[in-house]
């Protein structure tokens, strides 16, 4: 720390910026000192050097012209530390303050050098401070090539001593050829390794020139190795990373380009996409390429959507030539949050996109195979719950099979439990109208003044309590699809008149109303009466009864199709035993009663005594003994007669009568005795005919009774 000699401090001499020409004039002509400073509002803020030209200016503008800023003068108190003497250095003068902190005067530089020499501290040495406080080696070469001074750290670096080195050649330690080229042209060189066994450096040779431009010495610049060897493997360690991300931006399949914060291209991967651009990336880089969007090369821009949101987005932009291009950009942000850069990844989806429309089309028409395929599985499941082996059954529903894929109207007659109901939705299960609504009604359940509403439906307010939305009727809910009537023989005769309206305009009038609605329904009737006598008679309108009889089905009964008994009662018996987990069986001469009796209920009867001998039986077995108890109920043996299904040999007849004589005799009587004398004929007779009935009839069960005939089902003939 030096201290200022007051004597050397010299007053500061200002005039302010908007003083008298009088003022300005004599503080100009009192000046001794070559500095004149000015202020503005009683402070000091620039100064002007004062020279003959100066003093004969006319007013304080024409002296700010040439004035200059006090900014960069440094301001002083009286004791300067050695940091401070680098300012001064490149300055006139320091500016002195005072001990209430005012300017109190100004010292030249010149001056304070010149004191720093006269202080008692014969160990400040300014230049060997500066040199000290490098932390580079220096060696400075006067013209003879000799080092004339160097700091510590040039001297640790070449592992010597200030004795060894001062005044001798440079060239015993550094390259004589590299100091000779600087002497003979001048010029500085940079990077040269310098390895002996004692040190390791590099160096920068650099000419000192004097005012004529030629070199008076050198400069030697030395770093350590070590350091230089750090530097190199960080730029080494940056190579190899910058080639890896080259190497993992070319691998990516993906477009990569990177963007400012305003737009413009850095740098992209290798990775472009064809018949986008249009013109060579290396030409955009440095360019904004929110411009190309503008030029309408596609749209929309993700960049200047990043730069708008500040967050992630994904965009599908479309070129001129129509591809697709999805474009993700995401926003880098600086320590400061700010935005600084934009990486966008585009990938060309036009391919993608018609491979995924092409994938669209495909699972539409694999939709539509699977839905005929399980069209088909239900159809099939539906066909195989149909239980039958009657020739008569099999005809009818061939004859189901063909007008299932017509819309006609069909009429089922038959006796009731025949199972005309499961004949209209085999219609409908085999049929074009299965994925449509099966609607069932019957007509004589129904109370006559409700018939009319419920089949046609009805307007809002039509009648008291009707609902007030209105309702529609079984025509219209059904639309597309099957109404069952069943019972069509209990319709009244002016519903009837409505019926066939419907069934030759194919469109219904709600009750109440007199806008008529368009239907696509399919009529099946069923009856278990005579209609064409209910005709004659005048209780069935003949015009409907024709429309009714465009495809009639004559659905026989169970008494005449005697070879659907057993499978029957096999699978009502077998649907009990696993909803009620029982194990019950029916016996060969069980079965043979089932056969022979009339069976005036025809399937629902059987399906009843079926359940019936469940719940009461006590043995598992259920023998012949046992099902006569249920089938003498309330039946006249009297209008037993003979059943013949079909055309046969005449003994064949005789054969099958007597078979049925003698099995009912033996389930009456129980003992062949007494059915001998009941049938008129010997008791050997009875004996010997009644076993071979058993046996015939075990041997034919079995060869009838197959395990797909035993499969669950649903349904019933």
């Amino acid at each position: 720390m030096f201290s200022v000699a007051k004597e050397k401090m010299k007053p500061i001499i200002s005039v302010e910026v908007d003083e008298s020409e009088e003022i300005f004039r004599s503080a100009l002509n009192n000046l001794k000192e070559p500095f004149l400073f000015f202020k503005k509002e009683n402070q000091l803020f620039a100064y002007v050097v004062i020279g003959k030209q100066e003093k004969e200016a006319s007013s304080v503008e024409l002296l700010l012209e040439h004035a200059k800023p006090l900014e960069s003068i440094c301001h002083l108190s009286e004791h300067i530390s050695l940091p401070v003497l680098f300012q001064i250095i490149g300055e006139p003068f320091a500016i002195i303050k005072g001990e209430d902190g005012k300017p109190s005067g100004y010292i030249r530089r010149e001056d304070v050098l010149a004191e720093l020499f006269k202080q008692e501290n014969k160990g400040v040495d300014l230049l060997k401070i500066i040199l000290t406080s490098i932390p580079m080696g220096i060696f400075v070469l006067d013209k003879e090539k000799r080092i004339i001074n160097c700091n510590e750290a040039g001297l640790k670096m070449i592992k010597s001593t200030a004795e060894k080195v001062l005044n001798f050649p440079a060239e015993n330690i550094f390259s004589r050829s590299h100091i000779n080229k600087v002497f003979s042209t001048g010029k500085t060189l940079l990077n040269h390794l310098e390895i002996t066994n004692e040190m390791g450096v590099l160096v920068d040779y650099s000419p000192i020139l004097n005012y004529d431009n030629e070199v008076d010495g050198i400069i030697i610049v030395a770093q350590d190795l070590p350091m230089v060897e750090e530097m190199a493997m960080e730029i080494e360690y940056i190579k190899d990373l910058n080639k890896d991300l080259n190497a993992i931006l070319s691998s990516i399949y993906d477009e990569i380009l990177v963007v400012n914060a305003k737009g413009e291209l850095i740098r992209f991967s290798e990775n472009i996409i064809q018949d986008f651009w249009n013109v060579d990336l290396n030409e955009l880089i440095g360019k904004n390429i929110l411009e190309l969007e503008d030029r309408g090369l596609f749209t929309p821009s993700v960049t200047r959507l990043v730069i708008k949101k500040k967050k992630k987005v994904s965009v599908v932009q479309e070129t001129h030539n129509g591809r697709k291009i999805l474009a993700v950009g995401n926003p880098v942000f600086n320590k400061k949050n700010e935005l600084d850069r934009i990486i966008i990844a585009s990938r060309d989806i036009t391919e993608t996109t018609r491979l995924k429309s092409e994938l669209q089309e495909m699972r539409k028409i694999s939709e539509q195979y699977k839905k005929e395929l399980d069209d088909f599985k239900s159809k099939d499941r539906f066909l195989k719950k149909l239980i039958y082996c009657s020739p008569k059954m099999e005809k009818i529903m061939n004859q189901v099979k063909k007008i299932a894929d017509f819309s006609s109207t069909v009429l089922l007659h038959g006796e009731s439990g025949v199972g005309k109901e499961v004949i209209a939705q085999a219609i409908h299960q085999l049929g074009k109208r299965s994925q449509k609504p099966f609607f069932k009604l019957n007509c004589g359940a129904i109370p006559e003044n409700l018939l009319e509403s419920e089949l046609f439906g009805y307007a809002k307010g039509a009648f008291t309590g009707a609902d007030k939305n209105g309702k529609e009727g079984y025509f219209k809910q059904a639309d597309g699809g099957i109404l069952f009537l069943d019972e069509i023989g209990e319709m009244p005769l002016h519903l009837q008149v409505k019926l066939l309206r419907v069934l030759q305009e194919q469109e219904v009038i709600p009750v109440g109303s007199t806008t008529p609605t368009q239907v696509n329904v399919q009529i099946i009737a069923a009856t278990n009466k005579n209609l064409a006598k209910m005709v004659e008679e005048g209780r069935f309108r003949e015009d409907l009864y024709y429309r009714l009889h465009v495809i009639p089905i004559h659905i026989p009964a169970l008494r005449e199709r005697t070879e659907d008994i057993s499978l029957l009662a096999f699978h009502f018996l077998q649907q009990l035993n696993e909803k009620y987990d029982r194990n019950y069986h029916l016996t060969p001469d069980a079965v043979n009663v089932l056969e022979f009796y009339p069976w005036p209920g025809n399937v629902r009867e059987l399906q009843n005594i079926i359940e019936r001998l469940v719940v009461t039986a006590d043995d598992p077995a259920i023998d012949a003994e046992f099902v006569s108890q249920f089938l003498s109920l309330g039946y006249e043996h009297k209008k037993m007669k003979p059943v013949i299904t079909r055309v046969i040999p005449l003994q064949d007849a005789i054969d099958h009568v007597e078979e049925q004589l003698i099995v009912m005799a033996m389930n009456q009587y129980k003992t062949t005795t007494k059915a001998a004398k009941a049938l008129g004929i010997s008791q050997s007779s009875v004996s010997r005919k009644y076993q071979k009935i058993l046996t015939e009839k075990n041997i034919k069960n079995e060869n009838l009774f197959t395990p797909q005939m035993k499969a669950d089902s649903d349904y019933f003939i």
